[in-house]
């Protein structure tokens, strides 16, 4: 299934070098379900011992799930800022549990380059995080098998 909404920013991504077409293997997301899935249980082992781990745990395994859409389409990222390309094809296809993607992206980027004090994960932070994650990993899941490659 080729998906229609969200068609015009795909392509568009694709026109500015940003995602690029692959085939054969590569173009399988199962491996990226199946690693999302493990680091969100790593997140929920470090939930309460080391929340900025957990936080970013969850992070990585709803950007591999998000990746997960995209290699099942035949889509990669091509260039740096490649986070923010995923965030913006997940959202203009899918909606839904993905729209929460762009603030947990943003907000793993404070955890990773803090810019002032505060920008440190609290620990009531990571059950949301969690939730979050979960609700893609479960989304991107019952996606992948509808997905054929983008044309």
């Amino acid at each position: 299934m080729t998906w229609e909404h969200g068609r015009a920013v795909v392509e568009q991504l694709v026109a500015e070098g940003r995602l690029e077409m692959i085939s054969g293997a590569a173009a399988d997301g199962t491996t990226w379900l199946s690693s999302a899935a493990a680091l969100l249980d790593s997140a929920r082992r470090e939930a309460d011992n080391n929340p900025e781990a957990a936080y970013v745990l969850a992070y990585d395994a709803a950007r591999k799930a998000c990746t997960a859409l995209l290699a099942q389409q035949g889509l990669r990222t091509k260039t740096t800022g490649h986070h923010v390309t995923v965030e913006q094809v997940v959202r203009a296809q899918f909606g839904g549990p993905f729209d929460a993607f762009g603030a947990m992206r943003r907000r793993r980027s404070e955890v990773e380059y803090p810019q002032r004090p505060g920008d440190d994960i609290d620990s009531s932070e990571v059950p949301t995080a969690i939730g979050q994650a979960d609700a893609i990993v479960a989304a991107a899941t019952r996606l992948t098998p509808q997905l054929t490659l983008f044309r």
